[in-house]
């Protein structure tokens, strides 16, 4: 990995902050570089940060005052869309991933997660926008054939077009606006427009949500560790 993956932890337990800084920073290749006790001290902490020091990834825990995890991530993904999310929880709910899908959180995992999924999924997260376990994966690809399920996750009116169908695939492999433009011989203008219309149609915030939608609708099948 070429640079560090920055961390940004937000847990109102402070044993819970400490422990998790200090297993992390025996990862050469990941640093926390903020941390904060609660949901409004960390959109403010944002606000101070340079480019630079912005961190790739927020590791959110759920139950939170004054803020709890899910309104701190809506918040999120309005003001730093690119900001990769992930939830941290006591409780592991099959209900709760479908809400996680919903608001394009990047991963789910439960608070006694082994340490190897752990960094699994901050490497995955980092690498691919998304990580999901085996025990995820079989919940996801059971909205697949739930057409209620999978319609109150994506709200459709249009179904995507064989050309959209080849973008999301391109951008869930990771390719860059210029890069899906050379080979789909069209212009990189084109394909932001065919990015944007994507985002609308399936009511995603980000591309997090657009390669949920991909490996949900079986368009996409994401590399598991």
């Amino acid at each position: 990995m070429s640079r560090q993956i920055k961390i940004a932890l937000i847990d109102d337990e402070q044993l819970i902050l400490e422990g998790v800084k200090m297993l992390l920073s025996t990862e050469k290749n990941i640093s926390v570089s903020l941390t904060c006790n609660n949901g409004p001290l960390f959109i403010e902490s944002l606000d101070t940060l340079s480019k630079e020091e912005f961190p790739d990834i927020a590791l959110v825990d759920v139950q939170m005052q004054p803020m709890n995890g899910f309104e701190l991530v809506e918040i999120l993904k309005d003001k730093h869309p690119d900001l990769k999310i992930i939830i941290l929880s006591s409780h592991y709910k099959s209900s709760i991933l479908g809400y996680m899908v919903k608001l394009g959180v990047s991963a789910f995992l439960p608070k006694n997660s082994d340490r190897k999924t752990f960094i699994d999924a901050i490497t995955m997260v980092y690498k691919n926008g998304v990580f999901f376990t085996s025990e995820d994966h079989q919940m996801l690809f059971s909205y697949m054939n739930s057409s209620s399920k999978k319609k109150s996750l994506f709200e459709m009116d249009d179904e995507l077009s064989e050309r959209e169908k080849d973008v999301v695939k391109l951008i869930c492999q990771e390719h860059t606006n210029n890069e899906i433009a050379e080979k789909l011989f069209i212009s990189p203008r084109t394909v932001e427009s065919h990015r944007q219309r994507v985002l609308e149609k399936i009511g995603a915030k980000n591309t997090v949500g657009i390669v949920i939608y991909a490996i949900i609708n079986n368009i996409y099948s994401l590399e598991r560790i």
